[in-house]
């Protein structure tokens, strides 16, 4: 290993000494109608990936090694592409760019394959884009939050530092259906198998570009890209150099601090062959509190019931005591049922929200425009994350080392690993459970509670005006006078259960008291299983390794590719079955080859691609795609495609092992025998008499991969130069979901060869991963529409509807749609406002206002966390203010402005308003 550093840096030695033409292009960019300099517009050499962005006062320094003639493409949003020849005669000289501004702003919403090529806009994958602008811009908190304002997206908060993006369906807190890259890495957690949002992302100073893939993408991105992927691109320290920092405050002790800075260097030929990018980010808040006490949609009892019910987020009430039988009523006059007091969540986690993200990376140019990349990412962090229960992330780390050959369009070699440490996070209903089971278990508390009625209560009910008698010889007792009677005394009834309530909890420990905190503290200390606590232990890690090269003769362009992962779990057994010495590893592997051909003098393209991916626990897969791009004129594209998914089992649907109390989760690679229907185990146990005959026995299949087959077609045009409409409709056939089905262990004691019973304190309850039988369909259909007027204006709008259609849908072990049928977002927005008065006007300014709609929809979680999201509206709005003399931006905004405090998943926080203001320098004179 020290021999090949040592290799490596005598190769960088060498490239920095070689001799070669270099020259330095200098110029400044201006707005040709106001003649204003324009900041951070791109100049690029065409068909490199060399460039510069300009300043605050437009001018921008090029460091070109490539021998004239070659030509200067100069791009920014808003404004037409301008290419510039540089040629012997005007080499030296300065170079005057005025850019005059775009009827339509196409980069809003583009179509784009971004494995072939960012440029092209005829691509059979749909993409919705944010560039540094649209980011800058954003009405939203956070670029990330302001992603749910895209055509199609839906964005869940489970917690400020935990929010989940998807498309097309089948949403959840646990986005395992959708896959998130950065500069081509994986940001998935090893061990979850999913991104947590960009908690453990990119910095917003380092982002360059957004890209939100829509749609089954397997063919272009491998295993996992199943409804969708999200692309971050950082930005190249060759271009976008010199120091940014920004600051913001805000509602609920919000501090958020970033500083980015970047630099190259120059060889002796001076070009510019290293450069260096060093980022830190920094955010702290109160996070929104999941306070909802009302019962859990589908339980027995609802919110009046004088002995409590089964609140969604209070947790350890979730056991239901009854005396409801006809001997148990005359018994216990008005007892009926009653549930355990609980803990609410705000008692368990840590609501104080922060979130440390750091990385340097090393990028070395050769001649040849090959570019070698070493890049490390530190994140860590506490949140919230919802998933079957409630978790209190805690001082999660997260570790992700980079190295990378590339030339742009032509090859890359990728090689990273991603390692976790889950620190000090626990389960919360879980702790919750525990805290209560320290003190006094399920039935000495609830023999308790009954108690006390018993002996202080009956008689006060038998006492009550009208209740009937006692009955006598021969005489039955009057159940509906007496529920009657029940009823009109509510109060008192609901008083005497409070009193048995207190007598139960008698030693109950307080939240917020020496003692309560000191046994929390002590259980969320403690691993689970061996150490009889809720903490996790993680440390998995995923080690990746990708290579591509694109072939390009003049008749056909064809890319090949590959990649290999090995997973390598640790939990020792908090999570996973690695208890008693297992090791658990699993690898998966792929290849890839694509053809792409245009005819009709480039008026069609013909794209096919097709994928073999082999995980070591499933056989071989294939995801095809192919689609027809047709472009009659510039201002019109119709497309349509074939695309195809899958989805691996997680290592969790392989090989969990986890016991939340009142269930064992398990994973299922080798299929489980004789599980006992939770139904028949009711029915055996709930009747007058037990009948063993009717017990019900089934067995589970070994899990196994997800497929979706998706048919699009789109359309995008410009209408009377003003008008830009992108819309698009799919239907996809989905096969083999991965869910789970619940049933139970029950040991037989056999009495005779035909006789035995059951030992109820022996039946384990289990939830088994296991695949749907049925096929199910859905459809969609979205619009995007950004009519632009005036000089700086536009109104932006878009609507999206997406259904999951009836066939199979009743099938349990479907997965949740857990996805509105309409929603919209409308909106408008200024940027670089020039307005004139005389001697007075305004300059520099921008704003942004956008409402979005979210029709009601039922959310499908675990069995706490299922029920209906209502419909719910927001209003987004910032303005900002760019000061060019000082390099410096400020921002005023406010996320939900008007406190429309809502929910976004059942069982998650109730989200109200966010003002925060910003400042942010960005110098690139350095």
């Amino acid at each position: 290993m020290k021999n090949w550093y040592k290799l490596f840096i005598a190769s960088i030695g060498l490239f920095c000494t070689v001799h070669t033409w270099a020259q330095t292009i200098t110029g400044n960019v201006k707005d040709k109608t106001t003649g204003e300099p324009l900041f951070s517009v791109t100049v690029l050499i065409e068909g490199t990936t060399r460039g510069a962005v300009t300043d605050f006062e437009g001018n921008f320094t090029l460091e070109a090694d490539t021998v004239p003639p070659f030509n200067l493409q100069i791009t920014y949003l808003g404004y037409e592409t301008q290419t510039i020849p540089v040629t012997q005669a005007n080499i030296g000289q300065p170079i005057n760019v005025k850019l005059a501004q775009s009827t339509v702003l196409t980069e809003i919403v583009e179509v784009t394959d971004i494995r072939i090529t960012e440029k092209q806009k005829e691509s059979p994958l749909t993409v919705e884009s944010m560039g540094i602008s649209a980011i800058k811009e954003t009405p939203a908190a956070n670029f990330y939050e302001g992603l749910g304002q895209l055509k199609g997206v839906d964005l869940t908060s489970a917690s400020i530092g935990f929010k989940v993006i998807n498309t097309r369906g089948f949403n959840s807190t646990s986005p395992v259906r959708s896959l998130q890259i950065i500069d081509g890495v994986d940001n998935q957690a090893p061990g979850l198998n999913f991104s947590l949002g960009n908690f453990l992302g990119a910095s917003e100073l380092d982002v360059q570009k957004v890209d939100l893939i829509v749609g089954a993408s397997s063919a272009f991105y491998g295993p996992n890209a199943f409804n969708g992927v999200i692309s971050m691109t950082t930005k190249d320290p060759f271009m976008h150099k010199g120091l940014s920092v920004s600051l913001k405050g805000g509602e609920r002790a919000l501090f958020e601090g970033a500083v980015r800075w970047a630099q190259p260097f120059k060889n002796k030929a001076d070009r510019e062959f290293f450069a260096y990018k060093l980022n830190f980010f920094y955010l702290r808040a109160n996070d929104w509190e999941a306070r909802n006490i009302a019962p859990v949609e589908g339980t027995q009892e609802s919110f009046g019931n004088p002995g409590g019910h089964d609140a969604v987020n209070r947790y350890g009430d979730e056991t239901l005591f009854s005396a409801t039988s006809n001997q148990e009523i005359f018994r216990f006059p008005g007892l009926r049922n009653w549930y355990r007091t609980g803990y609410m969540e705000e008692d368990i986690v840590d609501y104080n929200t922060e979130n440390i993200k750091a990385n340097i990376a090393l990028h070395f140019r050769t001649k040849k425009e090959v570019e070698f990349i070493v890049s490390s990412n530190f994140g860590n962090g506490t949140t919230v994350y919802q998933g079957d229960n409630r978790y209190s992330l805690k001082n999660i780390l997260f570790f992700q080392n980079r190295f990378e050959i590339r030339k742009e369009n032509k090859f890359f070699v990728r090689l990273y690993a991603t390692h976790e440490n889950a620190g000090d996070s626990y389960d919360a209903v879980f702790t919750a459970i525990k805290l209560q089971d320290a003190v006094k278990s399920d039935n000495d508390w609830s023999t308790a509670y009954r108690n006390y009625w018993a002996n202080n209560i009956v008689n006060q009910v038998k006492s009550l005006e009208g209740y009937p008698p006692d009955p006598s010889i021969g005489q039955p007792f009057n159940l509906d006078q007496a529920n009657a009677i029940i009823e009109a005394n509510y109060d008192s009834i609901l008083a005497w259960h409070i009193e048995s309530r207190m007598s139960a909890d008698s030693n109950r420990l307080v939240p917020g008291t020496p003692e309560f905190d000191s046994l929390l503290n002590s259980i969320t200390s403690k691993e689970v299983y061996a150490e009889g606590g809720t903490k996790f232990y993680d440390k998995s890690a995923l080690y990746h390794a990708q290579a591509e090269y694109k072939f390009t003769p003049t008749w056909l362009d064809i890319t090949l590719g590959g990649n290999f992962r090995l997973y390598t779990p640790n939990s020792r057994g908090t999570i996973f079955k690695d208890t008693a010495g297992i090791t658990i590893t699993n690898y998966e592997f792929g290849f890839y080859l694509g053809f792409e051909k245009r005819l009709a003098e480039d008026k069609v393209k013909i794209n096919a691609t097709a994928r073999l991916d082999k995980n070591q626990n499933f056989p071989v897969l294939v995801s095809p795609a192919a689609s027809i791009v047709y472009t009659p004129t510039k201002d019109h594209i119709l497309r349509f495609s074939f695309s195809a998914a899958i989805r691996n089992p997680t290592l969790q649907d392989q090989y969990l092992y986890y016991n939340v109390g009142r269930a064992i989760l398990i994973g299922n690679l080798d299929g489980f025998d004789s599980l006992v229907t939770i139904e028949s185990l009711r029915e055996v146990y709930g009747g007058q008499a037990i009948d063993y005959s009717k017990l019900d026995y089934f067995d589970v299949d070994p899990v196994v991969p997800e497929k979706v087959r998706t048919l699009e077609a789109g359309y995008r045009t410009t209408l009377f130069n003003k008008v830009y409409v992108d819309m698009g409709y799919y239907f996809s056939f989905y096969k083999d979901f991965i869910g789970y089905n619940l049933g139970a262990v029950a040991p037989k004691n056999y009495i005779t060869d035909s006789t035995f019973i059951i030992d109820q304190s022996e039946i384990q309850p289990y939830r088994v991963a296991s695949n749907a039988t049925s096929r199910v369909t859905t459809q969609g259909f979205s619009i995007g529409i950004n009519y632009f007027f005036y000089k700086y204006l536009s109104l932006n709008g878009n609507y999206s509807w997406n259904v999951l259609n009836k066939e199979g849908a009743d099938d349990p072990l479907i997965p949740a749609f857990n996805t509105p049928a309409h929603k919209f977002n409308i909106g408008i927005a200024g940027k670089d406002i020039v307005f004139k008065a005389g001697k007075a006007g305004l300059k520099d300014w921008g704003f942004n206002v956008n409402c979005k709609w979210v029709q009601s929809f039922v959310f499908e979680g675990s069995p706490q966390f299922t029920g209906r999201v209502p419909s719910f509206w927001l209003l987004d709005a910032q303005i900002n203010k760019v000061v060019p003399k000082i390099y410096t931006t400020f921002k005023l905004g406010a996320s939900n402005l008007l406190n429309y405090e809502h929910i976004e998943v059942y069982g998650g926080p109730v989200i109200g308003r966010m003002i925060y203001g910003s400042i942010t320098f960005e110098f690139n004179k350095i």
